[in-house]
């Protein structure tokens, strides 16, 4: 099992709870409209990689895409939460990186059918350390920022998110229950590209964080 460490405390890493659409320019840059609710997929754990590891290019895509993503770690059990047990359960904020098969996704997505391989294959969720939330209340204030090979590919203020990190959590409680250890990606901002064996990925969120992996 995958385990986080933070204040003294350890995690094992439960269900990855994805938010699609929630930056207004990404939905646009691929087509679609914004949401009027969190539109949510899943991770498995076994997706994860962390600081140092690399990303493995899979060998049913031709298209893998990068997101960078704001990450929540929960910190205690959750079920329909307010808005203030949803920000007093988020024990830790990461940098993260969804990785993406952008055309197994356009293919499953225009036969009306579930693109769950797309997100969900191995070495797709990569993930920073994390950083305390009490001692970070106004994450919202920083940017988020991906460079690929030293060049920028996204940067954006993480204040441009259609739902908020606490009316996510608030709002994925009351659909499934959240739990101890249970990671949150947030969404990306616009500027998703492809990328190519090879390649290095450096992602941070102001000075608070940061995440180096490679593509292989």
């Amino acid at each position: 099992m995958k385990k986080i460490a933070l204040n003294g405390n350890e995690y094992f890493v439960g269900k990855i709870v994805c938010v699609g659409r929630n930056y207004v320019e990404h939905a646009k840059e691929l087509g679609n409209d914004a949401p009027n609710y969190p539109i949510l997929f899943l991770k498995p754990p076994s997706a994860l990689i962390f600081n140092g590891e690399n990303i493995e290019y899979p060998p049913f895509t031709k298209n893998m895409h990068h997101e960078v993503e704001l990450v929540l770690l929960i910190g205690e059990d959750l079920k329909n939460a307010t808005l203030e047990e949803a920000e007093k359960g988020i024990a830790g904020y990461a940098v993260g990186l969804d990785m993406t098969a952008r055309d197994l996704q356009n293919e499953y997505r225009k036969e009306g059918n579930p693109w769950t391989v797309s997100k969900c294959f191995d070495t797709s969720a990569a993930l920073s350390e994390f950083v305390s939330a009490a001692d970070n209340r106004n994450i919202l204030e920083n940017e988020i920022e991906l460079q690929i090979n030293d060049i920028v590919r996204q940067r954006d203020k993480l204040s441009l998110m259609i739902f908020s990190p606490v009316q996510l959590v608030s709002f994925i409680s009351s659909r499934m229950k959240l739990e101890a250890g249970d990671l949150i990606y947030t969404g990306t901002p616009k500027g998703v590209s492809a990328v190519q064996v090879g390649d290095k990925l450096s992602a941070k969120i102001g000075d608070l964080c940061s995440l180096t992996v490679g593509v292989v």
